[in-house]
């Protein structure tokens, strides 16, 4: 077995094979090949090109070597194009800060049946005077960044639940095309994770009318992959068992602590007058192939 698969479960192996082409004995030559189109897009500036980091593309597009160069190359053109998002593109920035100490996003410890990481956001906690969307933004991109660089949850992926509740049609009104679409950008056609599915839960009309707004902008499979549930929880447990749930969701774990995903980036020593000095380097290259659980990824 390839280091690249170090720390994989045998059923995880199994799975890459059977759903993402995966296959250990090419895995180098995959990568190179990728690699080698690199050439061809002197425009962009590949900051990262190490085999670990290029076989989470490979995974993302199940081994479609075109796709994953393309793939690779919107991840960086995304970052050169969008400079001020990713200038401070750290734990420690106070705008990421802010925002993932307002839950944005919840990342729940208990994946579901499926193995797929499940992140939560709740709208109404966004308080526009405290978060800029543009810095919810961030803090969900930061967070899939130091999530993705676990090879199970490249493999098994990520679902998405987004709890409407509350959401008033005032903050609504500041989710403009604009914001939406650079959203869209940033996670459907830039980042190098598979989203199994996203919930809207408890959603009012004015949210069924943005998401026609938007629909036009989003591919044929992560349409598909959307699910408006509105109150009724019984269609989301039909997905997502209830025992991977919070009581919020009608599941049997206990209510989600809004600062544990936020507690686990900024230290043990996370409250809301510390300075940090702990950072996350997206484009930080381990020099381990080994990627373990979400605790080992912490220890920065």
């Amino acid at each position: 077995m390839t280091h690249l698969h170090a720390g994989l479960s045998s059923e995880t192996t199994e799975k890459a094979r059977l759903e993402l082409n995966e296959n250990p004995d090419t895995l180098h030559q995959d990568i190179q090949q990728v690699r080698d189109m690199i050439v061809t897009r002197p425009d962009i500036g590949f900051l990262r090109t190490d085999d670990d980091f290029i076989l989470r593309f490979l995974r993302a597009r199940k081994f479609d070597q075109v796709e994953t160069f393309r793939l690779l190359a919107q991840y960086f053109q995304f970052r050169q194009q969008n400079l001020d998002m990713f200038q401070s593109f750290k734990v420690d920035d106070p705008g990421i800060k802010r925002a993932l100490m307002d839950g944005f996003p919840g990342v729940l410890e208990t994946p579901d049946q499926h193995g797929r990481k499940i992140l939560i956001l709740f709208a109404s906690n966004w308080d526009q005077s405290r978060n800029s969307f543009t810095d919810i933004l961030r803090a969900i991109l930061l967070s899939l960044e130091v999530l993705i660089e676990n090879p199970e949850l490249q493999i098994n992926g990520f679902i998405l639940i987004i709890d409407w509740s509350n959401f008033s049609f005032k903050q609504a009104s500041k989710l403009t095309p604009n914001i939406l679409k650079l959203a869209i950008e940033g996670l459907q056609d830039s980042f190098p994770a598979r989203f199994g599915g996203i919930h809207f839960v408890n959603q009012p009309w004015y949210i069924h009318a943005m998401y026609t707004i938007i629909k036009p902008f989003l591919k044929d499979k992560t349409r598909k992959r959307i699910f408006l549930h509105g109150n009724n929880l019984n269609s989301l447990h039909q997905l997502i068992q209830p025992e991977c749930l919070p009581s919020e969701f009608g599941g049997t774990l206990p209510p989600y602590d809004m600062g544990i995903w936020a507690r686990m980036l900024l230290g043990p020593d996370y409250n809301d007058d510390t300075e940090y000095t702990l950072t996350y380097d997206a484009l930080h290259v381990r020099e381990n192939g080994g990627g373990g659980g979400d605790k080992d990824m912490m220890k920065r």
